[in-house]
């Protein structure tokens, strides 16, 4: 890589002063709140639609943004749940004022059948949201819930659009975020900034988003000056060659609410004893990977929550590195050493991750820890989207895989909960891939989802994050940074643990 930016001499290339490209690893598919599906979707989604509440925040509470106040009706006019929502003075792109009646319309559209998001059509079905909402002035409107959701405020992060466009045969819905789509989406898709936007039009006029898949090559695009920003696809193994050009290049850190984890198939015969999956864990040096592979851009985790989160727990039993307890635990669960060190392993097993560079150096690091301890691995790296296709079906004994952001703890459901296990009929019925069962924390998990008050709920995932650090369906691995590659000449972006990226609206270019 280093001697490619040498031979190439990189010259610069020249961005208008009022535009700025950022480069991401995949297109988008679709930014229409209703139809998004992918990460990127919803990332340029709500650069276009401002939400009535976001978790773009340091701490992953809940922050206003369209809505001015959020009140709990008490008493409620019905069993339930009523909130009434009061709406900030806000414009759409086309400077007409955001109502209640264009939320009506948007929650209308999201949970339709036709035209509606099936990740928004789930999570208003479970709550048992009553339709249509109930407008008590221009600004100020009433939701209803028969079940009424502990996230009943981040389950108001959802994208606004206006009342009447985006139907059939029109262009995509008007909203109100701090850009503008300008043109189609793909492997270019450009915007031009709101300057109807209730904070504030953002500071570059113009937004180019860019798709580069290749890693070398976004690298040198930064560097010659044809693009000026990445969040996130820089790897740590490019990171001496960012390092290279700190003339021209800027790397940036920030903790984020995203995981790294190794996920374990419970269901396997190998598997099944907890005391296995503990010895794996205690097996790995997450540390020295963190120091050495990640050039310690990182942090430990010790569950899905990263340790800023408001219901973070560290939990009672200790994951830390201790090779001499694992192999103890997989004497006392019948697979003993059969013939000492450097010999015939005490099991082995199949271990499948993607083909990117970095997730294959991590899993051959790990494979060889497990290696100290008796346990043979066979590592199949896979094209990812057969890898995540056998993941899904249960056909792996370990793998490893990265999370979105994980800002609701309610998320502990999808991930453990034993009716989100993927079935034949279902590959898609949730993110317990782990096919893990237990009916203590299936209720508790229950209960976190439904108990409102905080400090409750702080104290049932709390229990719930204890159990998980004792039978290890997964290993939370590290909390990876969010890293931001820019040029010299651009200041102002905010990253969020989320790694939105609505921190766009405060750059700038200086000097250029």
């Amino acid at each position: 890589m280093l001697l490619l930016l040498s031979s190439t001499g990189c010259r610069r290339q020249r961005i208008p002063k009022d535009e700025l490209v950022v480069l991401i690893e995949q297109p988008p598919r679709n930014i229409d709140p209703r139809y998004a599906t992918t990460s990127y979707d919803f990332k340029l989604a709500y650069l276009c639609y401002a939400r009535l509440v976001s978790v773009d925040d340091d701490a992953l509470q809940p922050k206003l943004e369209l809505a001015e106040r959020v009140d709990i009706v008490s008493p409620s006019p019905e069993p339930g749940l009523t909130l009434e929502v009061t709406l900030r003075d806000a414009k759409f792109s086309d400077g007409s004022p955001v109502t209640a009646e264009d939320v009506r319309y948007s929650v209308a559209r999201l949970t339709d059948e036709k035209t509606g998001s099936p990740s928004m059509r789930r999570r208003f079905s479970e709550t048992g949201l009553r339709q249509p909402l109930q407008i008590l002035s221009p600004r100020k409107f009433r939701i209803s819930y028969a079940n009424p959701p502990a996230s009943f405020l981040t389950d108001l992060d959802f994208g606004i659009f206006k009342l009447g466009t985006g139907e059939p045969g029109q262009p995509s819905p008007i909203g109100a975020g701090p850009f503008v789509l300008n043109g189609e989406v793909g492997e270019i898709t450009r915007f031009v900034h709101n300057r109807h936007y209730f904070g504030g039009p953002a500071v570059m006029e113009r937004l180019t988003v860019r798709v580069v898949r290749d890693a070398n090559s976004r690298l040198l695009s930064l560097v010659g000056g044809a693009a000026d920003l990445t969040q996130n696809t820089v790897s740590p193994l490019l990171f001496e060659s960012v390092e290279r050009w700190k003339e021209r290049l800027q790397l940036t850190t920030a903790p984020s609410a995203l995981l790294l984890y190794l996920g374990m198939n419970t269901e396997d015969v190998r598997l099944r004893d907890p005391r296995v999956r503990r010895a794996l864990a205690l097996a790995i040096d997450r540390e020295r990977i963190i120091r050495t592979k990640l050039r310690g851009k990182a942090t430990l985790a010790s569950s899905l929550l990263p340790p800023f989160h408001w219901a973070f727990h560290q939990p009672a039993s200790s994951l830390a590195y201790n090779p001499e307890e694992a192999k103890r635990l997989l004497d006392e669960a019948g697979f003993p050493d059969p013939d000492g060190p450097g010999g015939k392993p005490r099991l082995q097993l199949l271990y499948k991750t993607s083909t990117d560079a970095l997730p294959v150096a991590i899993a051959r690091v790990i494979a060889a820890q497990l290696a100290e301890i008796g346990v043979a691995v066979e590592l199949r790296p896979l094209e990812f989207h057969l890898f995540l296709s056998d993941v899904k079906k249960g056909n792996y004994q370990l793998y490893t895989l990265s999370s979105a952001e994980i800002a609701e703890p309610s998320l502990f459901r999808n991930f453990f909960h034993s009716s989100y296990i993927p079935s034949a009929k279902n590959l898609d019925a949730g993110l317990n891939r782990m096919r893990y069962r237990n009916p203590v924390l299936d209720e508790l998990l229950e209960q976190g989802s439904q108990e409102i008050d905080r400090e409750k709920r702080r104290e049932i995932y709390a229990k719930i994050q204890d159990i998980l650090a004792a039978e290890v369906p997964m290993l939370p691995l590290w909390h990876p940074d969010n890293v931001t590659v820019a040029r010299r000449v651009v200041e102002g972006f905010r990253m969020w643990p989320t790694a939105q990226l609505s921190g766009l609206v405060g750059v700038r270019k200086v000097g250029d």
